[in-house]
């Protein structure tokens, strides 16, 4: 599940890439995916809905059990 994790990952990665920002795979453990939000996502006031509707749905194609925590700096 981990490589589905990642692959979808780089996938979501582009709209983010498109506005200015990025994010970083922290770690995986079990069902949650712990990232980092980089450049303009990094401080954007949207951040959580970003992780929560954006990234934590898309994975969440895989398994809908799978989670996203927000890791900051």
């Amino acid at each position: 599940m981990e490589e589905k994790i990642k692959a979808k990952l780089e996938e979501l990665r582009t709209g983010l890439q498109a506005d200015g920002g990025d994010l970083e795979l922290v770690k995986i453990d079990g069902k949650v995916v712990y990232l980092k939000l980089v450049g303009h996502c990094g401080s954007c006031p949207f951040a959580m809905m970003t992780l929560k509707q954006g990234i934590e749905a898309g994975l969440q194609e895989i398994d809908p059990e799978i989670t996203v925590e927000r890791v900051e700096a």
